[in-house]
């Protein structure tokens, strides 16, 4: 039928040609040859081999290494191939969280329903892959312990959660525990003594380099009768002395440390490179004196939310320390202590002092005059209510000793700041992979103008191609931008190629960057300052050591 369109192919035989025709009977002839059909073959072939279940086992492997243990038991039920893999290659489960708070984090934790399976998988999926585990207070049984010891000689992380515990198991019969670890961390609960417990395992401590004590921030304030019978509940004399080989210690929120304990740590430790003091209130600096001149290797001390005070850190001679990484936030000492301190302090390669009112002009103008931050990695000078904008002009615009080698820097809170100032700043910050600027809290209502944040943009894509993690502060209210600001958002995004986080507080500049970035496919990018807050704490030499839950 002529009005019925049919296209028909005439091959004839080993023709080097296909003849089309079509309604019109008009004759076409296209070139074919053996080299099509060569192409045509191997493109089939090529799309045989790209399915996913082709793939050698190796490659199958590797892309399950990227998952999470929860993801790896939803793939085990896809197909018999997939189970076998997710159950029988035991590199795919090193690591395994178990306590409940890491369920809405991208670890993926898993929540344990029947002890007698968890037991024996412990020996047959993870066995000696088995380098990190934490472990809620539920699932600290000798049981468990026992078969970490016997079947994971290689678990070199443990986390003994016992922050909710109300009562213990009976650890009378405890003879086993792993015996390799290399990190410890204890998270400790207010109304539970731990001795009983850690009797049981002293003699295993010996090979730890890292232990984390963790206390409870909570406790609300207690009169001074109750002060006096604040209890201690783990023995940290006994701990320094079987792990003679610390190298870290990280004591963070505890509500009974004091100066007596830093003593009994300088006593034995004196491997000790790094001591995290964090939120330990009690910390008055007296035993400074002793943990110094025995922990000749320390280059790392953290203060933050201390009770350091003047008189007992001056008592310190710093000049014969190796003191190279420092952070003094939301301590009390005064300008006069300050200008003593580091006037005799060692070069300092990281300095986080904010919130300490003590930091003025003065301070940072004899840390310039003297050189003590030529070669510093990270400054964190946020909140610093005394500390002027023309010293921080003459920190970042005439010390290239200093700016050409910051690698992270966070200057927050100031009121007088604008984006003049950063656009100048940023042009000597060509090594900056850290950048925090801004003020939140929408202060900045105090004044008329508002911040132009294009420019800003433009300036860090200009001149920090190595930047990894940006946060500005100021409010919606206070951020301006133009209608062309899609513009110098592209600019950031193809010219800082490492970037991994770009935090802004939320508004229509926020929903905006936020699709661009999503456009171009990398939509973990941009994220909001009521879930997320940039730190340089990540530049400190023993960062992977300090971290912790």
């Amino acid at each position: 039928m002529d009005s019925i369109q049919r296209l028909s192919i005439i091959t004839h035989g080993a023709a080097s040609s296909h003849t089309i025709v079509n309604n019109n009977n008009n004759i076409q002839t296209l070139a074919h040859d053996k080299t099509h059909d060569i192409k045509s073959g191997h493109l089939q072939k090529h799309n045989h081999l790209t399915t996913f279940q082709s793939l050698p086992d190796s490659i199958i492997l590797l892309i399950f290494s990227y998952l999470t243990p929860p993801d790896l038991i939803r793939c085990s039920r896809v197909c018999r191939r997939w189970y076998i893999f997710v159950t029988h290659n035991q590199q795919l489960w090193r690591r395994l969280f178990l306590r409940p708070e890491c369920m809405n984090g991208h670890i993926g934790a898993i929540h344990v329903r029947h002890i007698e399976s968890f037991i024996h998988l412990l020996g047959t999926r993870c066995a000696s892959s088995l380098l990190y585990i934490d472990l809620p207070v539920e699932l600290i049984t000798i049981e468990i312990l026992r078969e970490l010891a016997l079947r994971c000689p290689n678990l070199e992380y443990l986390t003994l959660d016992f922050s909710t515990a109300m009562q213990l198991h009976d650890f009378s019969d405890l003879n086993e525990f792993p015996y390799n670890l290399k990190r410890l961390c204890i998270c400790l609960s207010e109304v539970i003594f731990l001795e009983s417990f850690m009797r049981r395992i002293y003699g295993y401590l010996s090979s730890l380099h890292t232990i984390h004590i963790i206390g409870t921030m909570e406790k609300p304030c207690i009169s001074p009768q109750e002060d006096a019978d604040n209890y201690e509940t783990i023995n940290i004399s006994k701990i320094k002395a079987n792990a003679p080989n610390l190298r870290v210690i990280n004591l963070y929120g505890i509500n009974f440390v004091d100066d007596s304990h830093i003593e009994v740590i300088a006593s034995g430790c004196i491997h000790l490179q790094c001591l995290a003091l964090n939120y330990c209130i009690k910390i008055c600096g007296t035993s400074f004196k002793n943990l110094m001149t025995r922990c000749g290797k320390l280059q790392c001390l953290l203060l933050q939310n201390t009770g350091i005070q003047d008189g007992p850190m001056l008592a310190v001679d710093w000049s014969t320390t190796q003191l190279s990484e420092l952070d003094l936030s939301s301590t009390e000492l005064s300008e006069k202590a300050l200008l003593e301190f580091f006037r005799i302090i060692p070069k300092l390669t990281y300095l986080a002092v904010p919130f300490c009112d003590g930091f003025t002009d003065k301070v940072l103008n004899l840390l310039i005059d003297l050189g003590k931050l030529n070669g510093c990695r990270a400054l964190d000078l946020s909140n610093t209510v005394n500390l002027n904008i023309e010293t921080m002009y003459r920190l970042l615009l005439s010390s290239p000793d200093i700016t050409q080698r910051l690698e992270a820097l966070s200057y927050t809170g100031h009121a007088c700041i604008t984006e003049q100032f950063w656009i100048d700043a940023i042009r000597f910050l060509h090594k900056i992979k850290i950048l925090i600027m801004g003020t939140a809290h929408s202060w900045f209502r105090q004044i008329s103008r508002r911040i132009h944040i294009d420019q800003i943009l433009d300036a860090c894509a200009i001149h920090c191609p190595n930047l990894r993690r940006l946060e500005i502060q100021w409010d919606p209210e206070t951020v301006g931008f133009s209608s062309n600001s899609s513009k110098f958002i592209d600019h950031l995004r193809i010219r800082c190629t490492n970037l991994l986080s770009f935090v802004l507080s939320d508004g229509p500049y926020y929903e905006g960057t936020k699709a661009n970035f999503e456009r171009a496919e990398r939509s973990s990018v941009v994220r909001t300052t009521t879930m997320y807050q940039t730190s340089i704490i990540s530049t400190l030499s023993f960062y992977n050591e300090l971290r912790f839950n």
